[in-house]
This record gives C-alpha cells, structure tokens and sequence, in this order.
C-alpha cells in the first residue's frame, strides 16, 4: 500500500463514520495494549533476528510495556483531557458564554525510526488515537520483521478504518512526508528532520519532530563519582546506547578523567546486552572514534555487540560536534560549572541535560542559561517513559510535544465555542451607531 492510498482509505472511513467518538477511543486504546502484550515475545525475538542480536529487556521494557503502559493511562485520563473549559469574557459581551474543545485533527502520519522501533510507532498512535484520529504509520524498513508485526498489531487491534501500515524503503518515506496529512510525525536524525519539516511545509502540514543531540551529563564537585558513573553508563547500556537521550557527552567538574574511569569499570556495567543494530552504523561509530583516546570498559563480545568505550577527543574531533548514539561515552574535563554551561550553550540544545551532584542552586544556574527538552538530576533517560510527562526537544532536538495529555493536545485543534445571550453592551457599536457608543467608549478607554 502506498502513503497515498493509506491516506485515502483513511479519509474514505473518516468521511463514511466521522471523526472518532469518546466512547470508541477507550475501547481502542485498552485492545491496543492487550494486543501489544500478546505478541510481546515476538517483537523480543523479531527485533533480536533484526539486530543480529538485542537484549530481550530493552524489548519488552522500552518497546513494548512502555507502550502498553501509556496506552492505559491515556485511557484513564481520556474524559478528563476531553472536557471543554470555559473561557473568561469580556463583560462588555455578558451574558455570553465561551469555552474551548480539543477536536480531533483528522489523520495523522507517523514515520518511526529503527532504535525503538515499536515504541517510537506506536505511541505517537496513543496519542492520535486518544485525541480522536486516525493514523498510518511507516516503521523502519531497517527492522523488516518488527515492521511487519507492527502492522499486524495494528491491523489487529485498531482494524483498518483507523489504522494503515505502509511498508518501504527512503522513496517511501519521502512519498509518505510529502502528503497532505492534518499532522505528521517524525523521529530521526536533526538533518533529515529538516527534509521532512520542509516537505510537510509545502502542504501546511504541522509537524512533531523528535530528533536527537549531544545530551550532556555534568559531574559536579559534590557528586559521588561511582553512583554518578554508575548511573550514567546504566542509561548509556540501554539499547548498547542507541537512544536519542543517552548521555553523549559527560562534562567533569573538580574530576579526573582517570578517577571517573575507575568508577566506570567498578560500576560492573561493561557490555551492553544488545548489539550494534548494523554495519552501518558499527562503521560510522569507528569513524567518529578515529583519532580519540578509547578507553574500553571490557572486551567486546562477538558480532556487533560492543562493550562502552569512554573517548578523549580534542577540539575539531567529530566527537565534539556529531551525536554518537552507540555504546561509546566522551568524557571532557571542564574548569567549573561556568564552563560546563559554556560548552552545552555553544552546542545546539540537546533533548536532555543530565545532572550529578549539583545543589539547588547549581541547579538552577543550568535552567536558568541552557534550552533543552528535559533537565534531569541524578539518573538518565527514565524520564522518557513517565507517560504523564511531556516529552519532546528544543530547536535543533525537535518540536513539539507527546506522551500522555501533552499528546492528545498536540493531536487535536482546540475550537473555540461561543453563545451570545440575547443582548449586550456591546451592541450599542452596531452600525448604525448612536450618541451613546461615544459615551461607552470613552468610559472603556478610562477602565483601569
């Protein structure tokens, strides 16, 4: 099936049945998350072939659990997001009432990465279903046997009057980007985000973009060096690191990098359970590591699966500048927190921040003079699956907002309603005017 015939079908149903209704979205969102739970184990082994190798934990948790999750408690909330809220008005229009509804926007497209693969397609789905619309997802054709599950759990829970699958490859993707749907959806890489927002412009399609950075992790003086490091390499070991939130970058404030590598090597986090998830990108980490001073962790396994390397690299190094998603760490000694903020400051603004032993006050030193989407003291990454929390980045990490209520407001267009009473002050302007609109607004301009 091609984008454009998964958007026609989709607006077909749309127009035959309507937008959906409250009453049918809750059904749809608790048969999503059993469905996601049934074929649980197949996504663990369908991604593991993918990989050439991905920790079973890191599908269950991060993929599939973390969407079963969100899809119930969009369900629970799902009355509450959806109510009206009335609106103040002027007393010049009194007895007027005003409120605002969250409408659905119609059909959403989604176009998923291969890190997440079931995580980053189908919980932008929670939310556009949650908000009333339908959706068509593109996953990665670099996962081929996790995409084709994806469609079948979409088939299978949502039915096709509410959900598309359109499998393909890069001619796909830019063909998908390039139709007219009421929202798009993506998650990648900050260049070809850029591609996507420009194709989506030309039909005045809003965007969600989620893309990535160089997400720094501040030690500072006050931290203990062995739960800082033993935190941090816990978030980098997600995934063998390939996570757009994993720290990057670890900045050292009144540490050694000797000291900091000792913690890292009793912290007993090495060897990431997962694999790199292709030659690929095994070849471009290589790249960004030549001419850095690597420090291996443990030996590493076979095939792809790597152990973390802390990285030295001077200033023009491309690991200064490009996000390294994989199981390799830099570490960089900085004077204090001033240079630390400098260097996050000189950067365009990451997803998240991380923090390691800052007071409040150094704390609120890095809100006050850093952009990011999260600022997160004393562990890494979790924050992404709290469902309650809006989550997204800043300018060249990504626009806009999902997870939970953040996400069904972003999928939905908050139409104003508005009933006049049956007089008003206000009339008095009606043309043609009388004496008595010079007198009211007089009296309007001297209101304090």
């Amino acid at each position: 099936m091609s984008p454009a015939e998964a958007l026609a079908a989709l607006r077909e149903a749309e127009a035959r049945e309507g937008r959906l209704p409250l009453d049918h979205r809750r059904p749809l969102l608790a048969k999503l998350a059993a469905v996601l739970r049934d074929h649980a184990e197949e996504f663990a082994r369908a991604l593991d072939a993918d990989y050439g190798g991905r920790s079973r934990y890191d599908t269950l948790l991060a993929d599939v659990l973390i969407v079963a999750d969100a899809a119930m408690y969009s369900r629970r909330w799902l009355r509450w997001w959806a109510r009206p809220r009335l609106a103040w008005v002027p007393y010049p229009f009194w007895p007027t009432t005003a409120a605002e509804e969250p409408v659905p926007k119609g059909v959403i497209g989604i176009v998923a990465p291969w890190n997440y693969p079931v995580q980053l397609a189908l919980w932008p789905v929670v939310d556009a279903i949650a908000a009333g619309n339908r959706v068509a997802v593109k996953p990665s054709e670099f996962v081929p046997r996790t995409a084709e599950l994806i469609a079948q759990v979409l088939n299978a829970a949502l039915g096709p009057d509410n959900a598309r699958c359109v499998q393909g490859g890069a001619e796909v993707a830019r063909d998908f980007c390039a139709q007219p749907w009421d929202h798009l959806v993506f998650t990648g890489g900050t260049a070809t985000g850029r591609k996507v927002a420009e194709a989506a412009a030309r039909n005045l399609v809003p965007v969600t973009l989620e893309l990535g950075g160089k997400c720094p992790c501040i030690v500072l003086p006050g931290a203990d060096l062995a739960v800082a490091a033993r935190n941090i390499l816990a978030g980098k070991a997600v995934n063998a690191g390939q996570t757009c939130i994993a720290p990057d970058t670890v900045l050292l404030v009144g540490h050694a990098p000797e000291a900091f590598a000792a913690a890292c090597r009793a912290s007993g986090i090495a060897l990431p359970e997962g694999a790199i998830a292709s030659d690929v990108q095994a070849s471009r980490l290589d790249a960004l590591a030549d001419g850095a001073r690597i420090t291996k962790l443990a030996d590493d396994a076979a095939g792809r699966r790597r152990a973390i390397a802390l990285a030295e690299a001077p200033a023009d190094s491309p690991l200064q500048r490009d996000e390294i998603f994989g199981p390799l760490l830099a570490v960089q000694q900085v004077a204090d927190l001033d240079a630390a903020i400098g260097w996050i400051a000189s950067r365009p603004a990451p997803l998240a921040i991380y923090l390691f032993g800052a007071t409040r006050a150094e704390e609120a030193q890095v809100a006050s003079r850093t952009r990011s989407g999260a600022l997160v003291t004393g562990r890494a990454i979790e924050y992404a699956a709290f469902p309650s929390l809006a989550f997204g980045g800043v300018g060249a990490s990504g626009m806009g907002r999902y997870h939970g209520r953040a996400g069904f407001l972003e999928f939905s267009d908050m139409r104003a309603r508005v009933r006049h009473g049956r007089w008003s002050l206000s009339r008095f302007f009606d043309l043609p005017r009388k004496p008595i609109a010079e007198t009211l607004t007089k009296q309007l301009l001297r209101k304090r």
